[in-house]
């Protein structure tokens, strides 16, 4: 579970609750008109600008991110050393029968045992970064553009009231509730945009350059075995991918 991104939404959230209790009334901030047109109508223009298919997948990642086990650089790295002491006690052939769930490092191996070219493991390489890239890039501009329409709905929500108010302009006293209530809708789409959607961006666009870091870690790691399968000089040049303070060699 990734605890910042949990921990920041709500936190978020709550400062939001929280000073809204601190006000006084809290029934006065729940408008479900505003909601529906605020949640309905960015819903509704994002599956008009997508196919259906990637908005799923952009809400399915989006759960990846709370429920996805975090690997860190430094963990790939030691998975290839790993890798390698195989290769140089067992001979490459028993690569093939890695288990593991990730299947770039699987496809990896498979290169490895069948003695690829290097040539043929960087342009698989180039292929996966490239073929990630553009898979990540629609899932969050699904999120991005998810943040530009809650706001623009949220106008709308409030043009709608304001209409609303100004044909009951004979009753002054109803002007400020409804007034209020108008409003609500520019609320909750900046709320939604900028404490929800946006960040969802930004955190899946950080996870996407972490995978193409481990990508690189793996292929390169790839390279260097067929290359020499000393794991000592596998891991003396996989660790320039991870920071000098974060780097830990499971073998020590």
């Amino acid at each position: 579970m990734d605890i910042a991104t949990f921990f920041g939404i709500i936190v978020g959230f709550s400062l939001v609750i929280g000073a809204i209790f601190l006000g006084g009334a809290v029934d006065i901030f729940i408008n479900i008109p505003g909601l529906m047109i605020v949640l309905g109508g960015t819903f509704a223009s994002t599956c008009v600008n997508f196919p259906l298919s990637d908005v799923f997948k952009a809400i399915k990642a989006a759960f990846y991110i709370f429920t996805r086990r975090k690997i860190t650089s430094n963990q790939v790295v030691n998975t290839m050393v790993r890798i390698a002491e195989i290769s140089r006690k067992e001979g490459l052939l028993a690569l093939e029968h890695v288990e593991t769930e990730n299947k770039v490092l699987k496809k990896a191996c498979q290169l490895i045992a069948d003695n690829a070219d290097p040539f043929l493991i960087t342009e698989t390489l180039r292929i996966e970064i490239s073929s990630l890239k553009s898979r990540h890039a629609i899932i969050q501009d699904v999120f991005k553009k998810m943040g530009a329409y809650a706001p623009a709905f949220g106008m709308i929500g409030t043009l709608i009231g304001l209409v609303q108010m100004l044909t009951k302009l004979e009753d002054p006293a109803s002007i400020g509730p409804a007034m209020a209530v108008a409003i609500l809708t520019t609320f909750y789409g900046a709320l939604l945009s900028n404490l929800l959607f946006l960040p969802i961006a930004g955190k899946l666009k950080s996870r996407s350059l972490e995978e193409i870091l481990h990508l690189e870690i793996i292929f390169q790691g790839a390279k260097s075995i067929l290359e020499n399968n000393n794991p000592t000089f596998v891991y003396e040049k996989l660790s320039s991918f991870v920071a000098p303070g974060e780097r830990k060699d499971a073998r020590r």
